[in-house]
């Protein structure tokens, strides 16, 4: 019986604000992150020719553990010109 009142007076009303929260959340963090191997393929170019963007300023990206990470609105926005 304490169970179930914790459950209706603590629990629900918990449950209700993180829904409420996961909604205005929806959407606001839509970034996609992309290796290199990934943008070879969208792009259609090498691994070593990304790197020569980067290397260049042409493509922005971060490194993450010695690895390159792009943001997709980046790389898309790169390869449109």
């Amino acid at each position: 019986m304490e169970y179930k009142k914790m459950i209706n007076t603590e629990l629900i009303p918990i449950r209700e604000l993180l829904e409420r929260i996961d909604k205005k959340l929806d959407g606001k963090f839509s970034h996609k992150y992309l290796n290199i191997n990934e943008v070879a393929r969208i792009s259609s170019l090498s691994p070593s020719t990304i790197r020569r963007a980067v290397a260049r300023g042409e493509l922005k990206c971060v490194r993450r553990k010695g690895k390159l990470i792009f943001k997709d609105s980046e790389v898309h926005k790169w390869i449109s010109g």
